[in-house]
C-alpha cells in the first residue's frame, strides 16, 4: 500500500508542477485555449492519443469486447490506430490547422460559427458539445473508480472528487499547454504500463503459448461460438461481421470529436503534422492494441463473482479482476497508468467543453 500511494503522490505532484509551469502560455485566450498554436508534434501526437484511450477502454471495452471475441478483438485496437489515428491525421489534419488559423477559430462551434457565418449554428453547437461530453466523462469516472476500488478501497465518491480537483488544479493554471505537457508523460506512463501489464498476466497463466493453448480449450458449446472449436483463438473470432462493426464504431467516431479534433489547431505547423501522424499511429498500435490484446483473454479469469443474480457478465469487473492477481507493484503500475489515461482524456473533456460554452 506504502508502495502504491509513493508512486501516486508523485504522479500528482509532478501533475500539478506541470501545471504551475505553464502558466506563462495562459497569458491570453489563444495561449490558453490552444497553446499559442504552436505546439510541437510529439505534444500534439501524444496529446490526441492519450484523449483517445481511457479507463474507458481500458477498462470497459477491453473486458467486454475481449470476452466476446476473444484474442480476435486485438483488431478493434489494430482498426483504431489505422482509421482513428491514421487516417484521421491525413484527412483532417493540415485541412482543420489551414482553416482554422484563416478563420482565427479556436474551437469546433467557433469554427463552424465563422465558417457558415451563422451564430445559431455556433452557438447550437456549444450547446451540443458541453451537454454531451458530460455523460462521456462519468464513463471515466466509472472506469476509474472501479480499479481504485480494487487498489485502495476508495469509496466512488471520494475518488471522483479528488480526480476532478487535480484535473481542475492543472487546467486551470496551464490551460491547453499543461495539458499536453501532462499528456506527454501521461503517454510514456501508459506506454510502459500497458507492456509490463500483458507480460505479468500472460507470465501467470504459464505464457503466451500456454495462455493461447488453454483459451484454445475453451468449449465449443459456449453459445457465441456456435460450435466452433478454439472459437476464441482464430483469426477473426466467432463473429466476425459484429467485430467489424465495432472497429467501425470505436475508430471512425472520434473524427468527429472536439477535444480530438481540436488537437489539429493547435499544432504549430504542416510539418509537425507529418510528424504527428507517425507517432499518433505507433501509440495507437502500442495502447490500443495492448488493451484488446490484453481484454482477449478475459475468459481465462472467468468467475462466479465476475456474474450478476441472473448470471450475465458483469463486463467492467473483467480487467480489475484480471489484474487483482498481479503483485502490489504492479498493481501499483497498471493504478497509475489507468490515472493517466483517464486524467489525460478528462483534462481534455474539461478544457474542450468549458473553452467551448465560454467562448
Amino acid at each position: 500500500m506504502a508502495m502504491k500511494l509513493l508512486m501516486l503522490v508523485i504522479f500528482f505532484a509532478i501533475m500539478v508542477s506541470v501545471g504551475i509551469y505553464a502558466r506563462k502560455h495562459a497569458t491570453s485566450v489563444d495561449g490558453y485555449v490552444l497553446g499559442g498554436r504552436s505546439v510541437g508534434p510529439w505534444l500534439t501526437a501524444f496529446a490526441y492519443g492519450t484523449s483517445y484511450f481511457s479507463a474507458v477502454v481500458f477498462v470497459g471495452y477491453a473486458g467486454q469486447f475481449g470476452w466476446k471475441y476473444g484474442l480476435a478483438s486485438t483488431w478493434i485496437g489494430l482498426g483504431n490506430a489505422i482509421i482513428g489515428s491514421l487516417l484521421a491525421w491525413v484527412v483532417l489534419g493540415r485541412r482543420t490547422k489551414v482553416m482554422t488559423q484563416h478563420l482565427n477559430s479556436k474551437t469546433m462551434p467557433d469554427f463552424f460559427g465563422e465558417r457558415y457565418e451563422s451564430k445559431a449554428l455556433k452557438i447550437t453547437a456549444s450547446a451540443i458539445v458541453f451537454i454531451f461530453l458530460v455523460p462521456y466523462t462519468a464513463s471515466v469516472y466509472n472506469g476509474l473508480s472501479r480499479l481504485f476500488g480494487m487498489a485502495f478501497n476508495i469509496p466512488y465518491k471520494y475518488c471522483v472528487i479528488g480526480m476532478a480537483v487535480f484535473t481542475g488544479i492543472y487546467v486551470i493554471l496551464g490551460g491547453y499547454m499543461a495539458t499536453a505537457i501532462n499528456d506527454f508523460i501521461q503517454g510514456i506512463i501508459m506506454l510502459g504500463g500497458i507492456v509490463a501489464v500483458i507480460l505479468a498476466v500472460l507470465n501467470g497463466q504459464g505464457g503466451f503459448i500456454q495462455a493461447i493453448k488453454t483459451m484454445a480449450e475453451i468449449p465449443s458449446d459456449v453459445p457465441v461460438t456456435m460450435g466452433q472449436p478454439g472459437a476464441f483463438t482464430s483469426f477473426f473470432g466467432p463473429d466476425p461481421l459484429n467485430l467489424l462493426g465495432v472497429v467501425i464504431l470505436t475508430s471512425l467516431g472520434t473524427w468527429g470529436l472536439p477535444q480530438m479534433v481540436g488537437k489539429f489547431y493547435a499544432i504549430k505547423d504542416e510539418k509537425s503534422i507529418n510528424t504527428g501522424t507517425v507517432i499518433s499511429t505507433l501509440f495507437a498500435i502500442v495502447i490500443s492494441g495492448g488493451c484488446y490484446f490484453l481484454g482477449g483473454f478475459g475468459r481465462l479469469f472467468d468467475v462466479p463473482e465476475l456474474h450478476d443474480e441472473a448470471g450475465n457478465m458483469i463486463f467492467d469487473g473483467i480487467i480489475p479482476h484480471m489484474l487483482s492477481t498481479l503483485p502490489d507493484i504492479l498493481i501499483g503500475i497498471v493504478v497509475v497508468l489507468v490515472l493517466s489515461a483517464s486524467m489525460s482524456t478528462l483534462a481534455s473533456l474539461v478544457l474542450t467543453s468549458s473553452s467551448t460554452l465560454t467562448l
